[in-house]
């Protein structure tokens, strides 16, 4: 028997904000997480990027909030301030048919003034980064008391950022919870350390990358000299006729570099690194959601937390140097049942060995195209390699 929403015994205002925002059927992370939540249980899961991680604990979070209460109820722990936003920006929009129960998004690199100004309207549900959590804790702005559920999201990618000592200390103030859930990528040393302190009878999830959960995604590959990597990918952009592209570079460096280069030839582009303002990422990234910009080049970190439903393409500008980054770029294209295309730039053998391991590992077929001047593409022809040489001593 299939899952739905309603079989989980979900409220009418939940029901009504799913419907109105297109999902069916729960993914196979919501369907197993939503009913443990329900119930008040300890959760760890494992599940890749874009199986709909945010749903599986908001929902239930939402559903236990009593709208009566002002004290926070529910607290989301998230590595990176995007990535914050954007799960505020997905609880929000759970909350349409639902009255009193507010959000409030903590982070850092932003003015404490107005996160101040947030927490005095009493939000029930407050998503944060650890640090700028701990500098609210001090200041006497925000209580955990009264906090039933914390979840921590990405939680491999917190704890290896080096907050294991504010997100153990932050979990130790909360002395009335009822559940802990732990949502990663991996299961890391750190992960399973958190979940031996402070979890209890818990139940284990693990979400396979299985076919109907993985993105639909045609991956390329284009040989061209580092020299021809930025004019191949705009004759790239021209000749697919995307309208809607990421291009993701190693470095801030290479970003801010190709972003130039790209405004310089006519593209309408904005880029994403750590050296630009956070007021300034948020501005290009809300352009970019609503359709009003074509190309966004981002660096890995920056990048994290992006929730775009309908990017035409992903471009690797450069290889990137872990596996995991890889799904996650190219994870953004493909997403809502739509097809999408990933293109990796190949100039040098370095990087023609690490997409030959990023496929092998990630079990993904990664094609050879050729790009003619004219913007033609053709399946590149992979030569056998020539037999070796009999030497005779």
């Amino acid at each position: 028997m299939e899952v739905t929403f309603e079989s989980l015994g979900l409220s009418q205002a939940m029901l009504k904000a799913l419907e109105e925002k297109g999902y069916g059927y729960p993914t196979t992370i919501q369907a197993e997480a939503i009913p443990s939540f329900m119930q008040w249980k300890d959760v760890i899961a494992k599940a890749p990027t874009g199986t709909g991680k945010t749903f599986a604990f908001g929902i239930p979070m939402i559903e236990h909030i009593d709208p009566k209460d002002e004290s926070v109820q529910g607290l989301i722990l998230a590595p990176t301030r995007e990535l914050a936003i954007q799960i505020g920006d997905e609880l929000r929009g759970l909350l349409t048919y639902f009255t009193g129960i507010r959000v409030a998004v903590l982070y850092g690199g932003a003015g404490i003034g107005g996160q101040i100004k947030q927490l005095e309207k009493k939000p029930q549900i407050v998503v944060a980064t650890p640090g700028r959590l701990m500098d609210h804790y001090n200041r006497k702005t925000i209580r955990l008391d009264k906090i039933q559920t914390v979840v921590l999201d990405e939680a491999d990618r917190m704890l290896d950022m080096g907050f294991f000592k504010d997100v153990t200390r932050i979990i130790d103030k909360v002395k009335n919870r009822r559940n802990l859930g732990l949502f990663s990528a991996t299961i890391s040393q750190e992960v399973m350390t958190v979940s031996w302190m402070y979890q209890r009878d818990e139940v284990e999830i693990t979400v396979e990358p299985k076919q109907e959960d993985r993105p639909d995604i045609d991956q390329y590959s284009l040989s061209c000299t580092p020299l021809e990597k930025a004019e191949t990918s705009l004759r790239l952009i021209k000749a697919r006729g995307f309208e809607r592209i990421m291009i993701f570079c190693n470095t801030k460096h290479m970003c801010q570099r190709l972003c130039d280069e790209f405004q310089r030839a006519g593209l309408d582009c904005d880029c994403i690194h750590g050296d630009i303002r956070q007021s300034q990422r948020e501005k290009t990234m809300q352009k970019f959601r609503e359709g009003k910009l074509p190309a966004l080049i981002a660096t890995d970190v920056a990048s994290r937390g992006i929730d775009v439903d309908d990017v035409d393409a992903v471009i690797n500008y450069d290889i990137p140097e872990e596996n995991e980054y890889y799904v996650h770029r190219i994870g953004r294209t493909g997403r809502a049942k739509r097809k999408g295309e990933a293109w990796s730039l190949v100039s040098n053998f370095p990087e023609k060995a690490k997409l030959d391991e990023i496929g092998k590992f990630c079990n993904f077929t990664v094609r050879p195209m050729v790009l003619s001047a004219e913007g033609e593409l053709t399946e590149e022809e992979v030569k056998a390699p020539a037999a070796p040489k009999r030497r005779f001593r």
